[in-house]
């Protein structure tokens, strides 16, 4: 029996091994020249400032070398038979990454940094980020012309005026330069020289502070000129100081400190939340813009405060009618022997003379020494009026209590109203009806004179004698602004014997 043989099976064909991935170099690559780049600019042979620039303007770059390096490495795996590698969470964060930051860094350069350290109010002596702070001094001086008038700019430092002994200008320069080296700072300050123009009866003295461009450059200027002349000051940064003036003056401030004395002219300030100090003027002052604290003392003019006050206005001995304009009150007299004190939620003063107009809100009034009419309207505080001559008087009040305090002697009529309140006086020819729920009181004070209306809502009044006054101090006298002090009055420059740039 014949048997049978099976046919061997077919050998397996053998299996190609799986492509294998080829790892990028992309992050490597790019990891590898931040590092160089950052390694340089802490060895100090790049510039940060420069290296934040690049960045913000360039960074889309570090994109397109990673772009680059991918397709390059996907097109040799494919004439390998390899397979290309994907980006990975790794990658994926790091182009994120870079994405935010570069953003991030292009909308910070477009800032306009100096108008941004001026609105916070940052002084160059606070920080010293990117640079090196160099400071340079210089002395100009040339002859004033009779008659003329002296208009200052300067964008970012201090200005003093002061007077001086001859017919000359005389300015003292002194100069901070922020820089990453000698000489940036060298060139920049070649840049910014200040300069001295006449144009018929007008002198001007620019700080030149743009001349290095966008660098910052702050320019101090201590000024003496001749005492009759007229004097113009613009900055946007720095405290302004005026000393001694017969002519006129005009200051136009931002976030400064304004401190000015013995002008026989007239002072017009322009603030934009800056504070000012003004005292012995013999002339009219106005004051306008957003002002911080404002303390005007010793005027023999008119005093005209018109804008907003954010924290205190302190007023002392004004000779002429005073005026005061904000959103939240309005006040008119005729004199302030006194003083006067005013913020946020009270107004304090004595020694006035009337006819005195007020109308506010939401403030504690305090008056003493009133002498003449009274016009007052108020609402949400209480209401004290110590009159030492009585005049006709109007007083308006609404949830808050009215306290008048009359000359022991004085005769007046009496037409008042409390509703929902009550009514009390030191006078018994007074009639008080309070049946309702408005107490009402009427009726004449020895043999009449001078008509007292007072009408309060939600409130109590009370019309007393002044010896039944309890001994109260009277409001304190002005005090320099709160916060920096004001600064001092600088003594006249000495007229330079050589003008020169020195370092320090």
């Amino acid at each position: 029996m014949a048997s049978t043989m099976q046919a061997p099976p077919p050998p397996v064909p053998p299996q190609a091994p799986p492509p294998r991935y080829r790892r990028s170099l992309s992050g490597p690559i790019v990891l590898i020249s931040i590092g160089i780049v950052f390694l340089l600019g802490t060895m100090g042979m790049l510039s940060w400032s420069k290296l934040g620039h690049w960045f913000a303007h360039y960074w889309p770059v570090i994109l397109i070398v990673a772009g680059v390096i991918k397709l390059i490495e996907y097109q040799t795996a494919q004439r390998q038979g390899t397979r290309a590698s994907g980006l990975g969470v790794g990658g994926v964060f790091l182009i994120i990454f870079v994405i935010v930051c570069g953003l991030i860094a292009t909308q910070t350069s477009r800032l306009d940094w100096g108008s941004l350290r001026d609105e916070i109010q940052i002084d160059d002596n606070d920080f010293s980020w990117f640079g090196q702070k160099y400071t340079y001094s210089d002395q100009l001086s040339q002859d004033f012309p009779a008659g003329a008038s002296l208009k200052v700019n300067d964008s970012r430092g201090a200005v003093n005026i002061s007077s001086s002994d001859d017919n000359q200008i005389h300015v003292a320069v002194h100069k901070r330069i922020n820089a990453e080296n000698q000489s940036d700072a060298d060139k920049w300050n070649a840049g910014t020289k200040p300069q001295i123009t006449v144009s018929g009866n007008l002198v001007t003295l620019n700080a030149n502070n743009e001349g290095a461009g966008d660098h910052g450059v702050a320019v101090d200027l201590d000024v003496a000129l001749p005492r009759k002349a007229p004097v113009m000051v613009s900055t946007r940064n720095g405290d302004v100081s005026v000393l001694g003036r017969e002519g006129d003056v005009q200051v136009s401030a931002q976030h400064n400190d304004v401190s000015i004395s013995d002008v026989n002219g007239k002072v017009n300030l322009n603030l934009d939340r800056s504070s000012a100090r003004i005292s012995q003027i013999s002339s009219d002052v106005t004051i306008q813009g957003r002002a911080s604290d404002v303390s005007v003392e010793d005027v023999k003019g008119a005093v005209h405060l018109d804008g907003e006050f954010m924290e205190s206005v302190k007023l002392a001995k004004v000779q002429q009618p005073v005026t005061f304009r904000s959103s939240r009150t309005e006040l008119d007299l005729a004199r302030l022997d006194g003083n006067l004190d005013l913020d946020s939620g009270d107004l304090q003063a004595s020694d006035m003379v009337g006819p005195v107009r007020l109308t506010t809100r939401s403030k504690d009034i305090r008056l003493l020494g009133i002498s003449g009419d009274v016009r007052l309207r108020d609402e949400n505080g209480s209401v004290e009026l110590h009159m030492s001559k009585l005049g006709s008087m109007q007083v308006e009040n609404r949830k808050g209590d009215i306290e008048i305090y009359v000359p022991d002697k004085a005769g007046f009529q009496v037409d008042a109203r409390a509703r929902n309140g009550e009514f009390e006086s030191d006078f018994d020819a007074l009639k008080v009806d309070d049946s309702n729920d408005t107490a009402v009181a009427t009726g004449t004070v020895a043999g009449g004179g001078p008509r007292v209306v007072v009408n309060n809502e939600h409130g109590s009044i009370e019309i007393r004698r002044r010896s039944s006054a309890a001994e109260v101090p009277e409001p304190p006298a002005p005090s320099a602004p709160r916060g920096n002090a004001a600064p001092k009055s600088p003594k006249a420059p000495l007229a330079p014997k050589l003008p020169a740039v020195t370092e320090n």
